[in-house]
């Protein structure tokens, strides 16, 4: 399934359904996990970032999120899974060969540190894959201009540690699977403005960001 909405939200950035197909909205699924971090942090994140996608490209999108788990059916309808939290993540062993067997079908997951899930993501994402390596991002892959161009890479919206935020990923064959914003919190600057308070331009940035990545994932770009 995931292979087939990959094909059409392809025609969608083209500009065209295929003939005799009607086309469902896209969505985000919010990943509903275990360990006890707060998966459903930022709840107006995601309905803002869908609401900024249907806004500003051609894609149709529904309003709201789509609240899945690894062993619900559902998994396989969303092209593009978000995970958030500031504390623990923890996958079993049957939901991590869900998760790789969706990656590896065309999958893409956008795991978002809300400031305090780095250690458990990271250890859960070596469970994932043992034999890939967390990396940089390079500035030159479509995630940062595909529709809008990002020559420094991810923005920095939040403070946390200080430290520069990083965009960081897993490729399988090339193709970017796990795409990780740590240091960054693009959760916050997609929020309501009210909540953070952010400055215009950082939640702007922010939206672009995230518009880039949905891209990215609904296009099967390499």
């Amino acid at each position: 399934m995931i292979a087939r909405r990959l094909v059409l939200a392809g025609a969608l950035l083209a500009g065209a359904a295929p003939a005799g197909r009607a086309q469902a909205p896209l969505t985000i699924g919010r990943l509903h996990y275990d360990g006890g971090g707060d998966w459903y942090g930022n709840p107006s994140s995601l309905p803002n970032l869908l609401q900024a996608i249907g806004t500003r490209t051609s894609l149709q999108v529904a309003p709201r999120e789509k609240v899945v788990t690894l062993t619900d059916p559902d998994l396989w309808e969303v092209p593009y899974l978000y995970l958030t939290g500031h504390g623990n993540v923890r996958f079993s062993e049957e939901e991590l060969a869900i998760l790789r067997k969706y990656l590896q079908q065309g999958g893409f997951l956008h795991a978002d540190d809300c400031y305090g899930m780095d250690p458990s993501i990271r250890r859960e994402l070596k469970r994932l894959f043992p034999d890939r390596e967390l990396v940089d991002v390079p500035l030159d892959h479509p995630v940062y201009s595909v529709m809008y161009k990002l020559p420094q890479g991810i923005p920095k919206i939040h403070e946390h540690d200080g430290k520069p935020a990083q965009g960081l990923g897993i490729f399988l064959d090339g193709r970017l699977v796990v795409y990780y914003s740590y240091e960054s919190d693009l959760g916050d600057g997609w929020e309501d403005p009210q909540v953070h308070n952010d400055p215009p331009d950082k939640r702007e940035a922010a939206f672009r960001m995230g518009v880039n990545l949905f891209l990215y994932a609904v296009g099967g770009r390499q």
